[in-house]
């Protein structure tokens, strides 16, 4: 065997490689040459969970869960609920964690720079391996593939890199970029070893490993939404066959086929699978589950998703779940895990509101309710803060948590739920509260609760109560609500005797501190609070430093208590405050450290050239050129976030900015100058310290230890640091060295609360990622020693606390701040004295109303001269001025109430007086001639009358046997022809043959004939099954012979769900099947037969011969009325209304069109008065004799406005007023003073009508009286200038000006003339198509009439009409009603000859199994013969009638039957006792079969005779129904004969006749037809239309009969092959199962629980196996292991045996070259060693002798009575000789010894410890 090479051993112990975890595991950072210990803080406990993160939990045992916590990895216990903690490597946080298939490793990748994934073997914890360059920045989900073998990373953004690893190498087998977005999680298929899954932001994406030329490739395939919105993709399952089941964001399922959407999957009527985020994450045992945000996990069954197709348009599938888990009502489910336990149930779950779940999701009903195992805070933690006297801990967050912790026994105490979400806390100081039991804690709403944590153990033990659940409790003391925004920070004075909160409303709110809270005031701040810092005890005064968000800080002294309370508002003006308004230095600072750099390195060349000699000159400009330019100085327009703050010394202190700002503390003051505008204050710190690594990593908190000798700082990237400060150094000047730990997730773990405990013994650390962690400064060894000395104290309650009543609580988010309330109160209060105040007034108004009233009657009362002016009565116009301006201001509050009051009037108006208008008639006078073109009267809205209208409506219902089959003539039909004659064939048809409706009665009757059908249908006459059968078939499983079955093995939950799921199945397929048939059987019902006819060609023959060929008139002997044109009274009626109706609106639109005439003509008016005005100015600038007449104005008639009358004006109204007081006063008569009253009130508006017209007549006087006078006045001026001569310039300019004067006359004066003549031709239009429709609605007139007669005479037949319609449709009902029997009949008929098949063919299957059973018995022939013979069978007693002869039959029988000398009663000798009984069972079985059979037979008679009897009934039905509608037909005959008596007037035009005798028109017309010219065109159209349809069917019918070739000669290919198909099917049966089988029976076949019970037994054998195959193999690996041992030995002792033998030659080789040069000294030597070695031999011969000698000597001391004889003495010869033989030195030559010897030799030197001889060859001698 030849050695191993040293490369095949590094192979063979790569697998045993381990990183040592202290190597990897990140260190905290300390200040290089410092003092700092590197353990400063111990990590102790961690009370937080990020539920926020993907997939933060995995499991690595049955009891041991593992999540990501920061920059830690922490492994909980579910039962012991300790805690395990593993660092991150990097120290820039851990992206996700995934565990191994067989829970021996778990991989975690980090984050950070170029981050690792490291996989540790569990439980050892040790770093198994680390896989380095899957990324840039982090990761964001891995994976292991089933087998172990590969994982899988994806990494964050920059690269998305999704990397295919042999982790057990520590190699990337292939990578690539996954794609441009998130990605939330990639998975290997458990199905296909090369395919894998990915899915994140708006994507989900299926990755195959193909082989291409180049190698092994990553092929990736984007999934396409299509028509789907697209959605983020949390989660999915991979199917068998390759499918993906993917959730939405709206709570539906997406299941994917390739790289498409195959269905969308939700539940019925459209509703979502989830509310909320859905996200599949399992496929077990044909069920998919699913769980949500909404708390609930569902099943789904797999095959009806995995078959799913889309039924509708937005390709959705509606299905219900099979099973349902309601988690919790405030539960949302992001990630679960299963059980690693075989056939386990158990799956954890994580809670994205912070909880843990262990869920049973085995759906049964003895399963486990759901169990919260953990709760943890949700969301970022927004407070925190420690006892002042215990270890105790109070934290609160969004999630409306408020919990209590023991952080030195790492338990929760107490938690408590609120409405809205807590956004900051403070344990009141022991200034403040002795017991250390008040928690204060603000809200998202503004309101600040005071709670009390006490003991509950302790008030029960006074009060000798049981001892209640929980350590610790929270009562409410009080709550407020200072702010209308979220409180964001709290603070006590040190004296404990004020409380001051802030709030995101820019206010702080102080409070006396006492039993109740009571408010002193508030002030306003520029930005909203950061934080709070009350001054420390060295400073003198108590002030308070508030820090905002926005930059500004704000110093407040504290409130006077003494100060009055204000009634208006709790705002404290006069508390004064300074302001800080932060800008920025930091630009500044890097340039003065750039200069001071540069400066530096200056100096230094500047030395070196003096020391090198040169002059410093020389290369200056050169320098100065090669100098690059100072940073500039850089201020942000927007301010930095300010983080956190404290007091330095009096009016200093220390800030930490944020954004651009970051990286320094900055040290500011208060400047002197206050007065500025707080925006446009410049404030700049006047000291800095820079803070190391900070640049882009702000200080969002910091705390001091007790002595302040520490400095706590939480950084914005999750770290916290350490600072040692010396004493009393609040200018940090010591601020240097650092201690610095990654506690908090790097990228969302803002450390925003870092606070000591209240023995500077632990440290609690708080971050935005949900995380809180407990560091102890002792070690957790020495800590745990302290434990016994350590005890935490629960505050005790108060004296009387349990008598107290609980505090009230505000609940209601909308509820009033303090400062709200006490505005609405003093708003109400003002309100109050406002309205107090106005009523003062008005009633003073009143009185000086009425004293002015009364001075108005004295001033009336006295002499007219003496009489007051209403002028001298306005002693001042500016009382006028300030009246109108009120009263515009009353107008515009009045303007809604003026505007309600209008529109309530025009509803009036609509609903009384419109009514009255229709009936007016207005008339509109032409302006040139005396033409008048009047309206028409209408009825109320133009609607018809109301004597049609209500009898259409009683019409409607007065008939119930109105005819069926005609039908009403659509209003539309009657069209008024509008060329001024109707058309002669219109007007007939309106009158008699109108296309009639079906009347409302007949959907009614039709629904009664149908639902008679249906009832007919669903009342079966026979039952498909008898009792008899029923049981017969529940024992058909029996049918088979008796089986020896095995001891039953019991079968797990899962597969007894198993074998219900396959007996679903069945029922399933056999449903399926049952729908194929019936599908089959539709199919054949619906082939056509040898009589079958397309119904297309037999509906369009049908509708040819009803409307094309025999065009009989109505006055023919044969004409016969159609049924389409059959008309009854109440469709007669229906056309009188139509008519009306159509009559009404052709009045209404010419109404329209002459009131918009009459409009026109008021406009028109009012234009031409304007003009004439602008005529008579321009005339008074004329000489008189070039004055052209001015048109008459025209002016308005009474009958043009009657609605006039209608209008009340002011006058009306206060003579209204004043004859109302008149009636009022003189109350002595009823009737006649209301008829007197309404006398009056008509004469005083005619009075005012009148005074109208004559004003308006009275204004066209007074305009020509004044042309007049105009005219006076220049003959006058002419006379007064006729002595003064013009000048010819004034001249020429007069006449332009006549000129122009004259143009503009005449233009007016023709415009005028042309708007005149454009209104008469208007009119005149309007009024000729007025007077043709007036001849219209004559004719229209005449038809009504015509109409109304042919109603009269339908009237009269109408009794009749209806008894015969009752009639028919009697017979129509009972018609349908035997139709319908007639079917049912034949269906059932058809089905008991199914059924009487199948039992025969069962009978057969009986038969066969007997004769199978007995085939092997020697007794065959008998057990034939008792399974043949006739028994009796013993009937029921509740059975009747025809029984008793089936017994007689039966007696006959079996007397029959006793001929047989057959005995059944005992088993034969020599016959299977099991085999006779079996017979025995299908005897009774073929007994009861015959028996069914029998009846059957006889009900299929019976419904046989009763068939025919409904077919003897139907035609009998059909000869009434067909008599009743001759009666029906003839009646309808002689109303039309009536009808055609009616005389009807048409006017005809001579070119319409063309009835002509030798070219002229014969004085008798009464041989000529009236025809339609547009039918006669059809008809002759109709003509050329129907050849070439002759001609098209004739091709048809040549193409039908070439297609009846073609389908049959189709037909017989087809069965040629159907058989061909039926052959091969055969042949696959006979090759598979090796006889013809029933595949409809197969698929039905249900769950086989032998087979199941089998596989479970194999299950466990296999089990059993492969735990000895498991010990087998691990003997087997310690027999390698052992056996690799031996072979190493051996290689190395074969190794040693080769240097030897090498040693050896060498030592031959030397010793043969001394044998040359000694040789006969070596021959004497060897002489002497041969001499020594046969002394030796004696010596061993000798020792040899005494050995059997003292053997001898034992057994006979052994023996009872044996001598002792005295030890032989070696002799002195021989004693020398020996001691001769070892004494040192003698021995010059090596020794050889035989192989026994050198063995012997070995054993004893192994035995005393001496040095082994060197060994040499056995053949040396």
């Amino acid at each position: 065997m030849e050695p191993p090479t040293e490369e095949d051993s590094d192979n063979q112990l790569f697998a045993e490689k381990y990183y040592e975890s202290e190597t990897l595991h990140s260190r905290p950072f300390v200040t290089p040459d410092s003092d700092i210990p590197e353990n400063l803080l111990h990590l102790w406990h961690s009370f937080g969970y990020d539920s926020g993160r993907r997939a933060n939990l995995q499991l690595l045992d049955e009891t041991t869960l593992i999540f990501i916590a920061g920059n830690i990895l922490v492994l909980i216990d579910t039962e012991t609920k300790d805690q395990k903690y593993l660092r991150s490597c990097s120290g820039g946080g851990i992206g996700c964690v995934a565990s191994y298939s067989s829970k021996e490793y778990f991989a975690v990748a980090e984050k950070g720079n170029l981050p690792d994934i490291v996989v540790y073997e569990y439980p050892s914890l040790r770093p198994y391996r680390v896989l380095r360059g899957g990324t840039e920045c982090a990761y964001s989900f891995v994976d292991f593939n089933l087998d172990g073998s590969l994982l899988a990373s994806v990494g964050c953004a920059p690269d998305y890199m999704l990397t295919l690893w042999d982790w057990r190498q520590e190699q990337v087998l292939l990578s690539c970029k996954a794609i441009s977005q998130e990605v939330y999680r990639v998975s290997f298929s458990p199905y296909e070893l090369d395919s894998l899954t990915s899915s994140g932001s708006q994507h989900i994406k299926f990755w195959k490993m193909a082989s291409t030329f180049t190698g092994l490739k990553l092929q990736g395939q984007i999934g396409r939404f299509g028509k789907t919105p697209a959605t983020d993709v949390e989660g999915y399952v991979e199917f068998p066959d390759g499918k993906v089941l993917s959730g939405a964001s709206w709570g539906n399922l997406l299941l994917w086929d390739g790289s498409t959407i195959k269905v969308e999957i939700c539940r019925k009527e459209g509703k979502s699978c989830h509310v909320g985020i859905s996200q599949p994450f399992a496929l077990e045992d044909e069920l998919v589950m699913t769980m949500g945000s909404d708390g609930v996990i569902r099943g789904w069954d797999f095959e009806s998703i995995n078959t799913a197709i889309g039924n509708d348009s937005h390709n959705r599938f509606e299905m219900e779940p099979i099973n349902e888990m309601m988690v919790g009502h405030n539960v949302s489910l992001t990630f679960a895990v299963k059980s690693s336990l075989p056939d386990s149930f158990t799956w954890f779950a994580q809670d994205s509101r912070g909880a843990i779940w262990k869920l049973d999701l085995s759906f049964l009903s003895l399963a486990p309710d759901p169990e919260c195992l953990f709760c943890f805070h949700a969301g970022p933690i927004k407070g925190l803060d420690v006892s002042k006297h215990s270890f105790l801990m109070a934290t609160t967050s969004l999630d409306r948590l408020i919990k209590v912790f023991d952080f030195l026994t790492k338990k929760e105490l107490t938690s408590s739920t609120y409405n809205q979400g807590g956004t900051t806390i403070c344990w009141a100081p022991p200034s403040v509260d002795q017991t250390g039991g008040l928690i204060i804690t603000g809200f998202e709403d503004g309101v600040v609760r005071l709670l009390e944590l006490y003991d509950p153990h302790k008030l029960a033990e006074v009060h000798h109560e049981r001892r209640p659940i929980g350590e610790a409790k929270l009562r409410l003391k009080q709550a407020f609500k200072p702010h209308n925004e979220p409180v964001t920070a709290v603070a006590f004075d040190l004296n404990g005797i004020i409380l001051a909160t802030g709030s995101s409303d820019c206010t702080v709110f102080f409070f006396v501190v006492g039993e109740k809270y009571s408010p002193i005031g508030f002030v306003s701040v520029p930005g909203p609070v950061q934080a709070l810092e009350w001054s420390p005890h060295f400073h003198t005064e108590n002030r308070l430093l508030v820090l905002c968000q926005s930059g500004h800080v704000v110093e407040v002294p504290c409130p006077d208590l003494n100060t009055p309370e204000s009634t208006k508002t709790f705002r404290l003006f006069d508390l004064p405050s300074r302001v800080f308004r932060f800008r920025s230095i930091k630009s500044q600072i890097k340039r003065n450290m750039e200069i001071a750099k540069r400066q530096a390195v200056k100096e230094q060349k500047k030395k070196e050239k003096e020391a090198s000699g040169k002059k410093p000159g020389q290369l200056e400009p050169e320098q100065k050129e090669e100098e690059e330019e100072l940073p500039p100085i850089y201020i942000p327009q927007k301010l930095s976030p300010l983080f956190c703050g404290f007091y330095s010394q009096p009016n200093q202190f220390w800030l930490s900015m944020g954004g651009f700002d970051a990286g320094f503390l900055y040290h500011c003051k208060f400047s002197e100058e206050q007065d500025q505008d707080l925006n446009q204050q410049q404030d700049e710190p006047f000291g800095f310290i820079p803070v190391e690594n900070a640049e882009d990593d702000p200080i969002c908190t910091i705390t001091f230890s007790a002595n302040r000798q520490l400095m706590l700082c939480g950084m914005h990237s999750g770290f916290i640091r350490v600072y040692p400060l010396q004493p009393n150094d609040y200018i940090l000047s010591s601020m240097k060295a650092y201690w610095a730990l990654s506690v908090h997730d790097n990228q969302y773990g803002h450390l925003q609360h870092v606070k000591w405990s209240h023995d500077d013994q632990f440290v609690l650390t708080a971050g935005d990622d949900g995380n809180i962690f407990s560091f102890s400064v002792c070690p957790p060894s020495e800590l745990q020693e302290k434990l016994e000395t350590m005890t935490v104290k629960v505050p005790s309650p108060r004296l009387g606390f349990e008598n107290e009543e609980l505090a009230f609580d505000i609940e209601d988010p909308a509820a009033y701040s303090i400062e709200t309330a006490k505005q609405k109160l003093e708003e109400d209060r003002l309100r109050k004295e406002a309205e107090q105040r106005v009523s003062g007034k008005r009633k003073k108004l009143a009185e000086l109303k009425h004293r002015y009233q009364e001075v108005l009657k004295v001033n009336q009362s006295l002499s007219e001269h003496v009489h007051l002016t209403p002028e001298e009565f306005q002693l001042n116009q500016r009382f006028s001025e300030l009246v109108e301006k009120v009263k515009v201001d009353v107008r515009k509050q009045m303007s809604w109430p003026l505007e309600r009051c209008t529109i309530a009037l025009n509803k009036l108006q609509e609903g009384y007086r419109d009514h009255l208008e229709t009936s007016m008639v207005v008339g509109v006078l032409a302006i040139s001639t005396n033409d008048i073109l009047s309206t028409y009267p209408l009825s109320h809205s133009g609607e018809p009358s109301a004597h049609f209208d209500q009898h259409s409506i009683n019409g409607s219902f007065d008939n119930d046997a109105s005819g069926d089959l005609g039908a009403s003539a659509p209003a539309e039909k009657l069209e008024l022809s509008k060329g001024g004659e109707v058309s002669s064939l219109e007007a007939n048809q309106a009158g008699t043959n109108m296309p009639v409706t079906k009347s409302p009665e007949q959907p009614r009757q039709d629904s009664n004939i149908s639902q008679s059908v249906q009832d007919a249908s669903a009342a079966p006459a026979f039952k498909s099954k008898t009792e008899p059968e029923e049981d017969l078939l529940e024992d058909e499983e029996d049918l088979c012979p008796p089986m020896a079955r095995p001891t039953g093995v019991k079968l797990t939950a899962q597969q007894e769900e198993r074998l219900r799921k396959a007996d679903d199945r069945a029922v399933k397929a056999q449903a399926v099947i049952e729908e194929r048939k019936q599908k089959w059987a539709e199919l054949f019902l619906e082939m056509p037969g040898e009589t079958w006819e397309d119904p297309h060609c037999v509906e369009a023959i049908k509708i040819a011969r009803e409307n094309i060929g025999d065009l009989k008139l109505k006055s023919d002997g044969d004409y016969v009325v159609p049924k389409h044109l059959r008309m009854n009274a109440q469709q007669k009626r229906a056309q009188l209304v139509g008519l009306e109706t159509k009559i009404c609106q052709e009045k209404s639109e010419m109404n329209k069109r002459i009131i918009a005439l009459r409009d026109s003509k008021i406009s028109l008016m009012f234009q031409l008065h304007c003009q004439a005005a602008e005529a008579s100015e321009i005339q008074m600038h004329l000489a008189a004799n070039l004055h052209c007449s001015i048109p008459t104005v025209p002016t308005l008639i009474p009958k043009e406005i009657p609605d006039k009358k209608f209008q009340c004006t002011h006058a009306t109204l206060q003579q209204y007023r004043v004859l109302k007081d008149k009636r009022s006063k003189m109350r002595t008569g009823e009737e006649e003073e209301d008829s007197k009253f309404l006398e009056q009130l008509e004469e005083a508006m005619r009075g005012q009508e009148e005074e109208h017209h004559g004003t308006m007549k009275g204004g066209t006087l007074g305009q020509t009286a004044f042309v007049l006078t105009l005219e006076e006045k220049e003959e006058e001026q002419t006379l007064l200038n006729q002595g003064i001569r013009q000048s010819e310039l004034e001249e020429m300019v007069l006449r332009e000006e006549d000129l122009k004067l004259l143009h503009q006359q005449k233009l007016l004066l023709e415009e005028m003339e042309r708007s005149v003549r454009h209104f008469d031709t208007e009119h005149q239009l309007l009024r000729n198509e007025n007077l043709r429709l007036s001849m219209q609605l004559n004719m229209a007139d005449l038809e009504q009439l015509m109409l109304f007669q042919e109603l009269l005479i339908l009237e009269e037949s109408k009794t009749k009409r209806d008894a015969l319609q009752k009639k028919l449709n009697a017979c129509i009902k009972e018609e349908n009603s035997i139709v319908s029997k007639l079917e049912e009949g034949n269906q059932q008929l058809e089905l008991k000859r199914a059924e009487i098949l199948n039992l025969q063919e069962r009978e057969t299957a009986l038969v066969a199994a007997m004769q199978s059973s007995v085939n092997t018995s020697k007794l065959k022939d008998l057990l034939t013969k008792v399974f043949w013979k006739k028994i009796k069978h013993v009937k029921n007693k509740g059975q009747a009638g025809d029984e008793d002869d089936s017994d007689e039959e039966d007696d006959s029988d079996e007397s029959d039957s006793d001929e047989d000398d057959v005995d059944d009663s005992v088993c034969p000798p020599g016959c299977d006792p099991d085999l006779f009984e079996y017979v025995l069972k299908l005897r009774k079985r073929r007994f009861d079969l015959e028996e069914i059979l029998a009846e059957k037979k006889r009900s299929c008679d019976t419904l046989k005779r009763n068939c025919d009897l409904l077919s003897e009934k139907e035609k009998l039905s059909k000869n009434s129904l067909k008599a009743v509608e001759d009666d029906l037909e003839l009646l309808y005959k002689e109303d039309q004969l009536k009808m055609n008596s009616l005389d009807i007037m048409i006017p005809l035009h001579l070119n319409q006749i063309a009835f002509e005798t030798n070219g002229l028109v014969p004085s008798d017309l009464s041989q000529a037809v009236l025809l339609n010219r547009a039918e006669r065109r059809q008809l002759q159209e109709c003509i050329d239309q129907q050849q070439v349809r002759n001609k098209e069917q004739r091709d048809l019918n040549n193409k039908a009969r070439q297609q009846v070739v073609r389908l049959t000669r189709d037909i017989k290919d087809k069965r040629i092959k159907l058989q061909e198909v039926k052959q091969e099917c055969e042949q696959s049966m006979m090759r598979k199962f090796g006889k013809l089988v029933n595949m409809d029976a197969m698929m039905t076949i249900g769950g086989n629980r032998r087979l199941e019970e089998l596989k479970q037994e194999k299950q466990l054998k296999e089990a059993e196996h492969s735990k000895e195959i498991k010990q087998s193999v691990d003997k087997l690996d310690e027999a390698r292991q052992a056996l690799n041992e031996i072979i190493i030995h051996n290689t190395k002792l074969l190794c040693q045996k080769r240097s030897f033998i090498d040693q050896s030659r060498e030592l031959e080789q030397k010793i043969n070259l001394r044998q040359k040069k000694l040789g006969r000294q070596l021959q004497d030597q060897w002489r002497i060693a041969d001499q020594e070695v046969q002394k030796l031999q004696q010596l061993v011969r000798m020792q040899s002798e005494k050995a059997d000698a003292l053997r001898k000597e034992i057994s006979l001391l052994g023996q009872k009575g044996g001598h002792i004889l005295p030890p032989e003495h070696m002799l002195p010869s021989q004693s020398s000789s020996k001691r001769q033989l070892w004494t040192p030195g003698r021995i010059q030559q090596p020794q050889s010894f035989t192989g026994t010897s050198r063995k012997r030799l070995a054993k004893s030197s192994a035995h005393t410890g001496t040095t082994k001889l060197p060994v040499l060859p056995a053949n040396k001698s």
